[in-house]
This record gives structure tokens, C-alpha cells and sequence, in this order.
């Protein structure tokens, strides 16, 4: 009787440490997969808006050029092309929050909701399998 104890308490032991070394293996990989994507969604972020830093200077440079010509001084295009962009940045700065930060909390809380409702997805087919699994176990048991 005692040899049955001993010899279940073993078992349940090593059941337990195996489960929680798989449960460690799973938050981890868990992790690496929310690492990747946030790390994915900046560079790609980071691409864009380096790419439309170069569309400005460029067109700004274009703009320069293009107001020189016309008035015979590129002083004067330079200037008026650089007060366009402060112009610009001032409006950007006083409208910020609903051009710039609400997007993107937006653009990632939804990438983030998503995610969790694809993990309780997988969390519920995961325990359904387990329970399934029980279930079996207890009808091998009964025979």
C-alpha cells in the first residue's frame, strides 16, 4: 500500500515538473512571438517614416529651386521653402494627438487585442483537447 503511495507521488512529480517545463517552454515562445511582432511592426514604422523624411527634403529641395528660379534668388526660395516647413511643423505640433498618437495607440492596441484573442482561441482548443484527454483516461480507468 505504502509502495503505491510512493510510486504514485513519483509519478505525480515527474508530471508536474514535465508540465512545468513545458509551460515554461510555451511563455517563452509566447514571448518571442510578441517580441517579433512588435520589433516587425517598429522597423517597418521606423522604414515609413524615414521614407517620408527623404519625400520631404527632397521636395522641400525641389520647392528651394523652383521659388529661386522664379525669383532669381535662391536666398529667397530656400527661405521661403524653409518657413513652409515650419509652418508645417507647427500645425503638426499643435495637432499631434489626432494625427500622430491616436493612430498609432490605435494601430497598437488593435494589433495587441488581436493577438490576445488569438491566444484565448488557442487557449480554449488546448483545454478542450486536455479535457478530452481526461475524459478518456477516466473511461480507460473505468475498464
Amino acid at each position: 500500500m505504502e509502495d503505491n503511495f510512493s510510486n504514485y507521488f513519483n509519478q505525480t512529480g515527474k508530471v508536474a515538473k514535465e508540465y512545468l517545463e513545458t509551460r515554461l517552454d510555451l511563455i517563452k515562445l509566447q514571448a518571442a512571438g510578441k517580441l517579433s511582432k512588435a520589433l516587425g511592426l517598429f522597423f517597418s514604422l521606423i522604414l515609413a517614416f524615414l521614407l517620408f523624411f527623404f519625400v520631404v527634403v527632397f521636395l522641400g529641395m525641389v520647392l528651394g529651386f523652383w521659388i529661386g528660379e522664379m525669383t532669381n534668388s535662391y536666398t529667397i526660395g530656400f527661405s521661403c521653402s524653409a518657413g513652409l516647413f515650419i509652418f508645417l511643423l507647427l500645425i503638426l505640433l499643435w495637432f499631434r494627438e489626432p494625427l500622430i498618437q491616436r493612430p498609432l495607440s490605435n494601430m497598437l492596441i488593435k494589433e495587441l487585442v488581436s493577438e490576445m484573442e488569438i491566444e484565448a482561441k488557442e487557449e480554449a482548443e488546448l483545454e478542450k483537447e486536455l479535457n478530452r484527454m481526461e475524459e478518456e483516461d477516466e473511461y480507460h480507468e473505468q475498464l
